[in-house]
């Protein structure tokens, strides 16, 4: 069992760990390990919108232009694409990139990607880009299984497991920036609103979470489980932070289906949310009632079905920097993504 912070991110701590250092996790869990060479990532959020069916044309036609884009030059080392429907019930597509040089990503998106927010009012469709690009110091990954999904498909492999997991702000525990700073919000983000064009002034420390569930390789009982005990009640959570999340601390949150490249629904979803703070994220999850419920749903299936289980989790956690961010909306309806900041 080693750290998740790999070693060459290690410092004196000046803040504590919640877990002694004899602390031995009741299941095993993985992290991404990048190359000591890679300093910082890039995750890109090209995004784009609209009501009724079917999507108009123009929505066909950005889907296939940015996956093109991907595969030009400087593209992203990954990507992958997903779709919900927001509380205003827009469906949003989303298809998102990453990269582990963020030279690379400039060069990719002055030549290509800062055309996605230049599109035609009238086309009936809205654009919007959110990009991170955090130093390495300032996220986290996990995994239950061994397909790294996210971030971590840029990553050089998974590790052998980690200590610092199964219990409550395990995340920032794995955050190598932790063990000396508080990753305390600072500032009030606000938005500045140029015609259709609407950009993000961020804050400091905001931050996203991408957490996900794949249950394609679950049959029979066990497939009927997750979507009758288990599935429902993530939901329920999801759907509560996308439209009360507010007091919470949760600017937005999307609850995501996977999609492969003809646009069918994979049996594979994410969380996607961006927070004021980590430590807002972590109140949510160790005390609201809707998190005490999926928590609760969760374990009662693990603990049902053991290490026979096929379901796979993983999440990553960002906090980043106002000047790692990057948020810019066209023709979008006002509560998109960081719009709707408070």
């Amino acid at each position: 069992m080693e750290s998740a912070i790999p070693k060459h991110l290690q410092t004196a701590r000046s803040r504590t760990r919640r877990i002694p250092d004899d602390y031995t996790p009741p299941y095993p869990a993985t992290v991404a390990r990048f190359k000591p060479g890679v300093r910082r990532v890039v995750m890109a959020y090209f995004g784009l919108q609209y009501t009724g069916t079917p999507a108009p044309a123009a929505a066909s036609r950005a889907l296939a232009g940015i996956a093109e884009g991907f595969a030009a030059s400087h593209g992203p080392g990954h990507w992958d694409r997903a779709r919900d429907v927001d509380r205003a019930g827009y469906t949003n597509v989303i298809s998102i990139g990453y990269w582990d040089d963020p030279l690379v990503f400039d060069a990719w998106f002055e030549a290509v990607g800062s055309r996605w927010t230049r599109g035609d009012a009238d086309a009936g469709i809205g654009t919007f880009v959110e990009v991170l690009r955090p130093a390495v110091e300032r996220f986290e990954t996990l995994f239950s299984g061994d397909t790294p999904e996210g971030v971590a498909a840029i990553a050089d492999e998974l590790s052998e497991p980690v200590q610092e997991h199964a219990y409550w702000g395990g995340a920032r525990d794995r955050i190598a920036l932790s063990q000396t700073d508080a990753l305390a919000p600072s500032g009030v983000p606000r938005v500045k609103v140029d015609g259709l064009r609407r950009t993000v002034i961020p804050h400091e420390n905001v931050c996203l979470i991408r957490s996900g569930q794949d249950w394609s390789a679950t049959q029979d009982e066990e497939r009927r489980m997750y979507l009758r005990d288990v599935e429902p009640v993530l939901r329920a959570g999801m759907d509560f932070l996308r439209d009360e999340g507010g007091p919470v601390g949760c600017f937005s949150n999307r609850y995501m289906t996977v999609l492969d490249g003809a646009g069918r629904e994979l049996d594979k979803s994410f969380g996607m949310g961006w927070w004021k703070s980590l430590a807002a994220l972590e109140r949510w999850s160790e005390s609201h009632p809707t998190h005490v419920a999926i928590f609760g749903a969760a374990m009662k299936y693990l603990g049902t079905l053991g290490p026979a289980a096929k379901l796979k989790l993983y999440h990553e956690v960002t906090v980043a920097a106002a000047h790692e961010q990057f948020f810019e909306y066209f023709n979008c309806h006002p509560e998109t993504g960081m719009l709707g900041v408070r």
